[in-house]
Order: C-alpha cells, then sequence, then structure tokens
C-alpha cells in the first residue's frame, strides 16, 4: 500500500534508535533476558522538586492553552538560565518552547530550509538530523569525523564543504552519538570560517549541555560576531531525567523564533502546559542533582572504557560527554562463528542481539559504518553483564 502514502512519508527512514528499542521490548514481553544499551535515557528520576511543581500546577488549574512558544515565565527563566550558565543574553521573544529539543531542531529546519538547499552535518550525527533535513527537502552533506580526531570535524573540512547552496550547519555538542565535546578553541575556530559565510546559519544542538565531564560547556552563540547565525537548542530531557515531559526550546534571532512561533502554530500549538510549570522548576532550581547524576554516569563511563579494552580489537576513545561510547568494528568485519557472518555493523548488533541478548546500535545509523554505540545510561551491574556478555559473543568470531 505504499503507493497510496506520500513520497515524503516513503522516503522517511525509521529512527533506528528507536527501532532497536521497539524490538527490545518485543523480545522482553517474549520472556528473553535482554539488556537494553541501545536508548539515550537517563534512568534517574525526575526530581522531585520537579515533579511536585507539576502536581502544584494541575492543582492551581494551569489546564488551559498556553501562547505557542510557551508561558511567558518560563521563557524569562530560560534567558536567565542562558545567562547564568552560558553568558548568553536572550529575551523571551526569542525564545521557542517546542515538544522537546527534536521538534525546536525541525521547527528551526523547516523554517529556513528550501528544496535544494544543502545542510553540512558532521558525521557521526544523531539519527533524526538527516531525516529531519530531508522533510524539508534539503540536501545533507556530510562530512565525517574519525575517531583518531575525537570524532570532531576541523574548519578545513566546514570549509571546504561549503558552496553556494550551503543554507545550515547542523551539529550538536556533547554529541550524540560519541560524547565528544568542542572546546572554546575548537568552537572559535567554526565560528571564525562561519564569519566569512553570512548567508550561513548553524544549528547547536547543545542538548547535553549539562552531562559534561571536562570542567564546563561551551556555547557556540557566545561569539557575538556569529551570534545572529546561530541557532541554540536545548531541552530539560537529558540533564534533569525528564525525557517523557517532552520540554525542549530553541534561543533564535527573533525573526527565526517568530517563524518558527508561526509552524509550531499550525502544527502542535504549545507543549503541555503542566510539563511547562515542572520545566519552570528545572530552569530555577539548584543543579546540585544534576552534579550528582553527571558523577554517575562519569563512573559509568570509566567502568565501560575499562570493560572493553579486555575486548580484542575494539578501538575506542575518551567521550567527555553525554552517556555513549562509540567503539569502531572494523576488526570483526567478516568474521564468523560458523553460523553467521559480520559483513557489517548492523549484522554485528544483530548478531549480539540475537546470540547474547544485549542490544546496541549499528553506526551506519549515524552515518559512519563499522562503528557500534553504546549507551551506558543505566546501572553498573547491568553494564558489567551486557559487556561480559558482548565479550563472548565475539570470541565465537573467528
Amino acid at each position: 500500500m505504499e503507493h497510496i502514502l506520500s513520497n515524503r512519508i516513503n522516503n522517511l527512514s525509521e529512527s533506528a534508535t528507536l527501532a532497536m528499542a521497539c524490538l527490545c521490548r518485543e523480545l522482553k514481553l517474549q520472556g528473553h533476558n535482554v539488556i537494553d544499551l541501545s536508548l539515550g535515557e537517563p534512568d534517574f528520576n525526575t526530581p522531585d522538586i520537579v515533579k511536585n511543581a507539576a502536581k502544584a500546577a494541575i492543582d492551581n488549574n494551569f489546564t488551559f492553552y498556553t501562547p505557542v512558544s510557551g508561558y511567558l515565565d518560563l521563557r524569562k527563566a530560560i534567558c536567565n538560565k542562558l545567562k547564568r550558565d552560558n553568558n548568553l543574553d536572550y529575551a523571551p521573544d526569542q525564545i521557542v518552547v517546542s515538544n522537546g529539543a527534536k521538534h525546536s531542531i525541525a521547527n528551526a529546519v523547516l523554517c529556513l530550509v528550501n528544496p535544494g538547499d544543502e545542510v553540512i552535518v558532521p558525521a557521526p550525527y544523531w539519527v533524526s538530523y538527516s531525516e529531519i533535513i530531508k522533510l524539508a527537502e534539503g540536501v545533507p552533506v556530510y562530512i565525517e569525523a574519525k575517531i583518531d580526531s575525537d570524532f570532531k570535524v576541523t574548519p578545513e573540512q566546514v570549509e571546504a564543504a561549503i558552496t553556494p547552496k550551503t543554507k545550515l550547519f547542523l551539529f550538536s555538542s556533547p554529541c550524540n552519538p560519541t560524547g565528544s565535546v568542542y572546546s572554546r578553541e575548537e568552537l572559535k575556530k567554526l565560528a571564525d570560517v562561519f564569519a566569512k559565510h553570512k548567508n550561513i546559519y548553524i544549528i547547536s544542538d547543545e542538548i547535553y549541555e549539562h552531562i559534561n565531564f571536562n570542567g564546563g560547556h561551551q556555547s557556540l552563540a557566545q561569539f557575538d560576531f556569529i551570534k545572529e547565525n546561530v541557532i541554540t537548542i536545548n531541552g530539560v530531557s537529558k540533564g534533569f531525567a525528564m525525557t517523557g515531559w517532552r520540554i525542549g526550546y530553541m534561543a533564535a534571532p527573533k525573526f527565526i523564533a517568530k517563524a518558527c512561533d508561526k509552524l509550531q502554530g499550525q502544527i502542535t500549538s504549545a507543549p503541555s502546559s503542566i510539563a511547562q510549570k515542572a520545566a519552570l522548576m528545572a530552569m530555577n532550581t539548584d543543579l546540585s542533582v544534576v552534579r550528582e547524576m553527571v558523577k554517575v554516569f562519569k563512573e559509568r563511563r570509566d567502568l565501560v572504557l575499562s570493560l572493553l579494552k579486555e575486548i580484542p580489537g575494539l578501538k575506542t576513545n575518551t567521550p567527555e560527554g553525554a552517556f555513549y561510547v562509540y567503539p569502531e568494528i572494523s576488526y570483526y568485519i567478516g568474521k564468523s562463528d560458523g553460523k553467521t557472518t559480520i559483513k557489517t555493523d548492523d549484522d554485528f548488533c544483530m548478531y549480539i542481539l540475537k546470540s547474547v541478548q544485549v542490544a546496541i546500535v549499528p553506526g551506519s545509523a549515524f552515518g559512519t559504518p563499522n562503528y557500534i554505540r553504546i549507551s551506558y545510561a543505566t546501572s553498573n551491574d547491568l553494564l558489567i553483564e551486557a559487556i561480559k556478555r558482548i565479550k563472548k559473543a565475539l570470541s565465537e568470531l573467528k
């Protein structure tokens, strides 16, 4: 029946991370003991102070439509947060609150990209970037960053990818799927490139801002000479363990924020009024709850890296943020256990899932074949058991 559906949806790929998570749920329902290391979701509960704010919002009848871009007090709180944490000055009419950071990114892309416009995307990239660009009928232009460069692109690579058709540059720091974090110096060099191309806009996805192990997050918009071309994306899902609340936001030049308000008003309107009040509390709360979570994530990262080093042939770097490791698996391509031959990273992940029931995501979903993404957003016991299983499965490959 695909011929009945639009070309738009037929050409759209399913999210590989969500597909793997769905497969895990199905296997668990069948009674299989699956360890899921596929999803980017903190295993912590939302802080009680935030949950209590949502309960109070219900009791106080914040249950009606809100302004499309979100409550004014929330947008003011986001402005205060951006000043406090990032030294960025924005007004409330430059803030648009949406149904998650993914929605914020989609709004920005759909408001800026015309058919045929090129969008430069460093690879590895988050799975939804390329599909959102395709929905806007834009053309993704990928520049690959390899493990030896800590999965970060150089100014020279970016400059070489720019053409007269380039409209956007879309990237994340800390990065999903690699956990790589751009330093201030590295961002400054990228900013210098964009300063020479005033017609190019940059979407800086900073949703993992607080899960940062190197001492401090750096925002691209801090450089005043390109700030008017930067759309900063953030939200509460990762740092405050609020994935299900679906609150993301953008800080952007006023004309872009106004355009996104217009688009959002025709598609979803505002996000949940209750979730907005919870997010307001998150914006204003002390970050000690976040710091405790980050401490645990760093310990888990170190644990996972130490365990992976015991597996022959896996090559890893040391990610400085988020909660992923992104090993290179080329050593295992072409190997077989006598029944299954590993020809691709997809084969690798399916072999691990079927043989030892651990779910991971192939790097091809993120634009770089022969890698895998492992999420360590779960307990130490599960991580130890999962990597023990992976090690056993890989030892069978010859």
